[in-house]
């Protein structure tokens, strides 16, 4: 996403130089998020600047709600830009003018570090989930920490599923019997 078309130009022919393809263009942030969500690349490259508005705030949009990485494009190096593209979620920067010989290694380790980012987050979710789960038990049942871990894990074993799918049936369970009148 770039206004200044012949950036675009030069970004199009990097890409396929580097055989990647351009899947769509889009010169204004307020296209941005539709057209990621509609052509569903495997990363995006926002230019800083565009006439409607900020591209890192537009970044932020399309990170926070796609599955797509997001490269910024800027031939701005100011470290408050910079620390606001991080904040963003962004993933890699390219300084203008683009040297082609940059702009693969740059995508691809965009990519890289957007799926693992992505799997750190839900591996954390997942542990929290356990953790609720296993305080559950220890609340419940009077179990130490590490009962209740070896009840969920065992449960886990048994079923062949996995633990966090065991945690968060007890979770459900749990709340289920708190919404249950007494008898």
């Amino acid at each position: 996403m770039d206004d200044h078309a012949p950036s675009r130009a030069a970004l199009r022919a990097a890409v396929a130089e580097a055989g990647g393809e351009v899947v769509g263009e889009a010169q204004r942030s307020a296209e941005a998020l539709a057209m990621v969500t509609r052509a569903r690349p495997d990363v995006a490259i926002f230019a800083v600047g565009l006439p409607d508005g900020d591209g890192v705030a537009a970044a932020a949009g399309v990170t926070t709600a796609t599955n797509c990485p997001v490269v910024l494009f800027t031939s701005h190096t100011q470290d408050e830009l910079v620390a606001r593209a991080q904040a963003a979620g962004v993933m890699a920067y390219l300084v203008k003018p683009l040297r082609p010989a940059e702009l693969a290694p740059a995508l691809d380790l965009a990519v890289a570090r957007f799926r693992e980012t992505r799997q750190l987050k839900q591996t954390l979710e997942e542990r929290k989930i356990i953790e609720r789960a296993k305080g559950r038990l220890m609340e419940r049942l009077r179990l130490s920490e590490d009962e209740a871990f070896r009840r969920l894990r065992r449960a886990a074993m048994n079923s062949r599923r996995p633990m966090v799918e065991i945690a968060r049936a007890v979770l459900v369970s749990e709340s289920v019997t708190e919404d249950l009148p007494s008898i």
